[in-house]
């Protein structure tokens, strides 16, 4: 979900633009690495919403058939397990193709990226799942069900649940395969997921979670929305070194997310991985004529999902945007077919289609 629009040891911050800092974390210590969503999978997971008190009846209805039209999709190129209690509302297992199967897990709500499992793979190739324990978001919305996804994922597969030692969710960090994470501080460095902790000791944790050596910080914005502003509404990994970002082409001062974006911009721009690597940089455009009205409608092309053999991105009525997104994302996932989807019950939710997924990679 976005919202709107290692062992303890780290060395010190060094300072960027805009408040942020990379966080050198101490190579060697991690056991497990997070394969970059790119890399073949085994399958992917989805998790079935039946939060009516959060949606209403009109609306449930409308994020679940959104719903049924992602899992579909994936499922033309890849398994798709959908997690959901065997009574869950609104389930009709006919609308589904046969390349979903249902796993008897209960679940609130759909954001899978957030309250799923985080795949880790270790030298053996073993698959473990990295426990980012979920909290709702800092407490902003009930969780029974959703916080105790991962562990039971992990109990059904029969793999290791390895605690990272920090609340929050895999969509506010974004791991390159090779060792650099990147995240917003405001959904980490935030007394409702981690009181007490530092930005160094949260990275630090993260970076044997998921394998990686090095974070790059960018401040983000609290309380703007749900998530604490997620980074993957924003900028994503398209591979070592490389990242891609939707943002507008002049900062609006007006505009909360506008400043985050541009913030987030400068230190990539200055930042470098954790092989010393300058980052390339893509941009995405920011559609305009949209077809949703919502106020808060999340309109972000950067949350879509690589499967095997496919990108599943969304589409918002902008010809000019769906079109030059299509195109963007056709070169950088050369070989893939991109698929765009009408999503939007989904994004009038507070998210895109990578919040909604949850990939399983090979072990």
């Amino acid at each position: 979900m976005i919202g709107v629009g290692l062992k303890a040891g780290i060395a010190m911050g060094i300072g960027l633009p805009g408040g942020g800092c990379a966080a050198a974390v101490r190579a060697g210590a991690a056991p497990y690495e997070m394969p970059l969503e790119s890399e073949p999978h085994l399958r992917t997971l989805m998790q079935w919403p039946v939060a009516l008190a959060t949606y209403g009846a009109r609306d449930l209805a409308r994020v679940q058939a959104a719903i049924v039209r992602v899992a579909n999709a994936i499922a033309e190129h890849e398994p798709v397990a959908m997690l959901a209690a065997p009574d869950a509302i609104g389930l009709k297992r006919p609308a589904f193709s046969g390349g979903v199967e249902f796993w008897e897990i209960p679940t609130d709500d759909l954001w899978c990226r957030d309250s799923g499992p985080t795949f880790v793979r270790g030298a053996d190739g073993k698959l473990a799942v990295a426990h980012i324990r979920f909290n709702g978001w800092g407490g902003k919305q009930p969780h029974a069900n959703d916080a105790l996804v991962a562990p039971r994922v992990a109990s059904r597969l029969g793999l290791t649940l390895v605690d990272s030692g920090v609340v929050g969710e895999q969509g506010g960090v974004e791991h390159d395969g090779d060792g650099t994470m990147l995240a917003h501080a405001s959904c980490w460095v935030n007394d409702n997921r981690n009181p007490g902790l530092s930005a160094d000791r949260i990275a630090a944790r993260l970076g044997v979670a998921l394998g990686a050596r090095k974070m790059i910080w960018a401040p983000g914005i609290k309380g703007a929305d749900i998530t604490d502003d997620h980074i993957d509404g924003l900028a994503r990994f398209v591979g070592p070194g490389r990242v891609v970002i939707q943002i507008d082409d002049e900062l609006d001062p007006g505009d909360p997310g506008s400043l985050s974006a541009h913030r987030t911009l400068a230190i990539l721009e200055r930042a470098t991985d954790a092989r010393g690597r300058r980052l390339s940089i893509v941009r995405l455009p920011e559609p305009e004529d949209i077809r949703s009205r919502r106020e808060d409608f999340v309109a972000s092309y950067v949350n879509y999902y690589v499967c095997n053999g496919a990108v599943i991105a969304p589409q918002f009525g902008d010809q000019r945007a769906d079109d030059e997104a299509r195109e963007t994302l056709a070169t950088l996932y050369p070989g893939r077919a991109v698929v765009m989807l009408d999503i939007d019950a989904i994004g009038e939710s507070g998210g895109g289609i990578h919040c909604a997924t949850q990939q399983q990679p090979r072990g």
